[in-house]
């Protein structure tokens, strides 16, 4: 039997990863495992719920969002993994799975201007980003600090391609898909 393909989508927050992560699995057939799409279902069966960066839900998400993942590649689904990935937090989850899968990485990169525009605008029009700690993203950045700051990216000896997202995705959607496919690294 041949192994799943698991596409990684990572990056800072507002870098455009749940867009192109829904993208991608649409293209390839497959599923979308979002980490902030399963924190905001959670969020719905804890009322009076407070984000934080530190918060109890962000690590019971954590652990909800492997589970889930690790059962889709153990079952040979192809699947398409958006999150954070911090390498610290994350990389012990994936690397069990690289035995399992054929591990393609999508780093999304923009702009910190670009990012904190981003995460202003989907926190007025959205209101299941209440679960998530986007304001104090911005404080953060507000105050003269990266938010981003410290995010180290997954160090996994896979094949990485850096996707910018800043106008549409360069590259573009086409050789993403070709670089999934095995025909290429970036």
């Amino acid at each position: 039997m041949a192994s799943p393909t698991l596409v990684v989508v990572s990056g800072p927050p507002g870098t455009g990863k749940t867009t192109l992560a829904h993208i991608v699995a649409a293209a390839v057939g497959c599923p979308a495992l979002c980490r902030d799409e399963i924190k905001e279902g959670m969020v719905h069966a804890t009322p009076g719920f407070t984000p934080s960066r530190t918060d109890d839900l962000s690590r019971r998400t954590l652990e909800t969002f492997f589970d889930v993942l690790g059962l889709l590649v153990r079952a040979g689904v192809t699947v398409v993994a958006e999150a954070a990935f911090q390498d610290r937090l994350w990389r012990p989850h994936l690397e069990p799975l690289c035995d399992r899968a054929v591990v393609r990485i999508i780093r999304c990169m923009v702009s910190a201007d670009v990012a904190q525009a981003r995460i202003a605008r989907r926190l007025e029009g959205n209101v299941q980003r209440a679960a998530h700690d986007d304001r104090g993203y911005l404080r953060a950045a507000h105050d003269g600090q990266d938010p981003s700051d410290g995010l180290v990216p997954i160090s996994l000896p896979t094949p990485t391609l850096r996707v910018d997202t800043t106008d549409g995705y360069q590259p573009q959607i086409a050789e993403i898909l070709t670089f999934i496919n095995g025909a290429g690294n970036a």
